[in-house]
């Protein structure tokens, strides 16, 4: 059999890898786009230290799980008075980046709504302008750096939209677990549980292939080994750089994969429930796992490997793993009764993301 992978991201991991900044931009215009509390963490001076008169504008209004309604007014400002930028800096998490692939896409009306309608109908276009991207994560565990997706909510309508388009791939990232070191428990936490379950979703899946596999388990492993001592030791270099390394080798797992059931799952949560992102997306993964098991074997292996070799203890690992961090792994946990939660599976498995799960039949076993 043959495999394909693709991810055309220029990567530097490393303590100090943000000072390489300046020569990777390359003398161009940028724009800084990022959240309201990195100025306070000395980011935004940091950034403008390293760059000087190159950057022309920061955007600092981002807000977690970007909405139509906060993006509209940005992206409009943005391609109105910053047109003349060749290039937008994305610092911080999930929502900086995807906000940032977001505002790299230039309609021919400079307007959001018309980008939302480009891709409500789901056909492939090319957007009339783009800006190069270089994302600088200040958490472990999106991946957005090296993935093409960017997700915004409509709250109003209840609904999510996925951008995905050939432009909108990073040109780079830099991943300096320096800039992880303030990052609080409150989000170092559903940060790491979002690697997770990245790395776990590029396995089962229908998209998974060897390559994508290796990722999966350095990732899966590396997760597992981390992020508890991390939470207690939250100012641990070394701790920071061996998540950092693994959320990257989640996001470059999942990058050709995408994600598959929990995720499906997730965004109802969050959008019934309020639960962030990567508690939203991992909670599920014990009862997804414990389903799969014994459906295929080179699987099998690869839980195996994840799991020191003890396969039929996985589920139960896992829950353990997730309980002892405070994070259950029921339904009811959350207040979902059972009739909700089946529904929710349901309309998950007819999703976008459910239909990448390899294994819908798996729930209907006893």
């Amino acid at each position: 059999m043959t495999y394909r992978y693709h991810n055309p991201v220029e990567i530097r991991f490393g303590s100090r890898t943000v000072d390489e900044i300046r020569a990777m931009l390359g003398g161009r215009r940028a724009a800084m786009v990022t959240f309201p509390e990195a100025r306070g963490l000395g980011l935004v001076d940091r950034l403008r230290g390293l760059l000087g008169a190159s950057l022309v504008h920061v955007e600092d209004r981002v807000q977690p799980n970007p909405d139509v309604q906060e993006l509209a007014p940005m992206y409009e400002s943005f391609w109105r008075d910053h047109a003349s930028c060749e290039a937008i800096i994305a610092v911080g998490g999930g929502s900086a980046i995807d906000t940032a692939k977001v505002l790299m896409v230039g309609t021919e009306t400079g307007r959001l709504d018309e980008l939302v309608s480009l891709r409500k109908t789901g056909r492939s276009f090319t957007p009339r302008h783009v800006k190069g991207l270089i994302a600088l994560p200040t958490t472990a565990g999106t991946g957005s750096e090296v993935t093409p997706w960017a997700t915004v909510w409509d709250r109003v309508s209840g609904r999510k939209h996925s951008l995905h388009l050939r432009e909108t791939w990073p040109e780079a990232a830099i991943v300096d677990p320096d800039l992880m070191l303030t990052l609080p428990p409150s989000v170092t936490l559903p940060s790491g549980l979002d690697a997770l379950s990245h790395a776990l979703e590029a396995i089962w899946n229908v998209n998974a292939n060897p390559i994508s596999d290796t990722f999966a388990v350095a990732a899966a492993r590396g997760v597992l080994a981390t992020l508890p001592a991390l939470m207690a030791t939250p100012h641990d270099l070394e701790l920071r750089s061996a998540m950092a390394l693994a959320a990257l080798q989640a996001g470059l797992a999942f990058s050709n994969t995408k994600t598959a059931l929990a995720h499906s799952i997730s965004y109802e949560m969050t959008l019934r429930h309020g639960l962030t992102h990567g508690v939203a997306c991992s909670f599920t993964l014990p009862m997804i796992l414990d389903r799969v098991i014994g459906l295929d074997s080179r699987r099998d292996a690869l839980f195996s490997a994840i799991f020191d070799g003890n396969l039929a203890g996985a589920p139960r690992r896992l829950s353990r793993f997730l309980n002892d961090l405070g994070v259950g792994t029921e339904f009811a946990d959350y207040g979902v009764s059972d009739e909700e939660s089946r529904q929710m599976i349901h309309e998950a498995l007819g999703g976008v993301r459910g239909r990448n799960f390899f294994a819908a039949a798996a729930w209907g076993r006893s």
